[in-house]
Parts: C-alpha cells; structure tokens; sequence
C-alpha cells in the first residue's frame, strides 16, 4: 500500500476527484492549505502600497491505494493538472506498514 499526498492548485481539485472516482480510487482527505515553494508567493499594490503574500493557497489531497494502482493515479492526475507554470504542485509518495478498517477489524489491503 502506498499514500499518496498531492499539494495542487485550488482550482484542480474537481479534476483530481473526477480522476480518482474514475479510477475507482474512493478514498480521500481534503485539507486547504497554505505554503510557498519556488513561487515565493506574490507582490500586489493596494492604494500605492506594496503587499507580500508568501503564502499561497493549496490543496492538499490525502489518499492511500494499493501497489498497483500508484502508476495510473500519478500519470493520470499529473497529465490533466499540469500547467507548465510554477505552482503547479507537488506529490509525495509513502510507504504504509498496515491499515485496519474499524468497523469490520480488516487489515491491509482488504481494509482499502
């Protein structure tokens, strides 16, 4: 099992939720965030006055799936998000050692 954790622009989120439904990926968690990266966040003038905002909004996509299905969540949420801008995102990737379903008291894989 693998949990992937996507960092992705706001407006994005309904493709990668389109695109994990589609791949029968049903699990997730949904989390607004702030942070910067090579962005450095941005310069604005309000009434001739200069603002910095270097924290910009993000979203953070939790889900965790098995082995075999990183490659199609990777590809496909990477094709259909990508801009070519900085700002696009970031995914991580991680190993997970077990998971338990509390309802039914399933581990590993059968608990996805």
């Amino acid at each position: 099992m693998k949990k992937i954790e996507m960092y992705i622009r706001p407006e994005k989120l309904e493709t990668v939720k389109d695109i994990l439904n589609q791949l029968e990926v049903f699990g997730m968690t949904v989390t607004m965030v702030s942070g910067c990266g090579r962005q450095k966040g941005r310069k604005e003038f309000y009434r001739g006055a200069e603002f910095s905002f270097n924290l910009l909004p993000k979203v953070k996509v939790e889900t965790v799936v098995h082995d075999d299905a990183v490659k199609a969540v990777i590809d496909n949420v990477t094709t259909a998000i990508r801009t070519d801008k900085v700002g696009d995102g970031k995914i991580f990737i991680y190993d997970v050692a077990d998971a338990i379903k509390i309802r039914t008291g399933e581990t590993g894989d059968d608990a996805l």
